[in-house]
């Protein structure tokens, strides 16, 4: 969080959920040892089947971040590695992990689950330490969070103003009448793009929510903030007067975050 909450952060630590010590077995599913008939092979020897359909339409390309949950195994039945295990979603660029890994997330929409079968050609290739032979994995596309929202260059018509010059549009409702104050620390979900729909921070690149004072944030935050209450999330568009004023070195001109109350400390 090297930009939004520089300052705030070298006083306020991040909260982090503890991790499980003892990783929690996930069954593998029943045609673990091979792809069944209908499942579809590339040209690269990755076989996949889709487990659940998506609603969305993008597909990531290599470039893109992603946030999925994902359970390993190897074809004997053993999981070496799980999202799910580990109790949250897992958020990496699609370049950054094994061949058939990434060739599998970029054939995925949003929301849909698929299997995949990862020759060891296109897995570890025999590497010390790492599972080997065939991998398979059950994955969920939760997201693509670099991705802009269509709306990233200006707030549409139904967005609300305030006095000071920002606007805001509610995402998704949230929970009971408390709104946090200035002097309340809040732990939030957050990504923020620039209206050219250049991302240029998020909570999901750190793969846990972040958690700061009200007050120790630019203007336009500390305003959207306290317009929220607990499970909210909106999308707000701040005026550069109430953002980086053309500081050297930050993002400049409008910047629009998605933000996500998590909880008011």
């Amino acid at each position: 969080m090297n930009r939004l909450l520089a300052f705030a952060l070298a006083f306020v630590p991040v909260t982090v959920a503890a991790q499980p010590a003892t990783l929690k077995m996930i069954p593998p599913p029943s045609d673990v040892a091979a792809p069944p008939p209908d499942a579809l092979k590339a040209a690269s020897g990755l076989v996949s089947k889709v487990i659940a359909p998506g609603a969305g339409t993008d597909r990531p390309t290599p470039a893109d971040l992603v946030t999925v949950n994902y359970t390993g195994w190897t074809t004997d039945g053993k999981m070496f590695d799980s999202s799910i295990a580990h109790g949250k979603p897992s958020t990496f660029r699609v370049s950054g992990v094994i061949a058939g890994f990434g060739e599998g997330l970029q054939q995925m929409v949003t929301g849909e689950k698929r299997r995949l079968w990862i020759p060891e050609s296109l897995a570890y290739r025999g590497r010390a330490g790492k599972p080997a032979g065939v991998l398979v994995f059950d994955v969920e596309l939760l997201g693509i969070p670099n991705r802009p929202p269509a709306d990233v260059k200006a707030p549409p018509d139904d967005a609300k103003r305030t006095a000071s010059g920002l606007a805001y549009k509610i995402l998704k409702e949230g929970v009971g009448g408390r709104r946090p104050r200035s002097s309340n620390a809040v732990t939030v979900h957050y990504t923020g793009w620039t209206t050219d729909g250049k991302m240029f921070d998020s909570s999901a690149l750190h793969g846990e929510p972040a958690t700061f004072p009200v007050d120790g944030v630019i203007p336009g935050w500390t305003e959207a903030l306290q317009l929220m209450v607990e499970g909210e999330k909106i999308r707000v568009w701040i005026p550069e007067a109430l953002a980086y004023k053309g500081q050297r070195g930050q993002p400049a001109g409008m910047l629009v975050f998605d933000v996500e109350l998590v909880k008011i400390q």
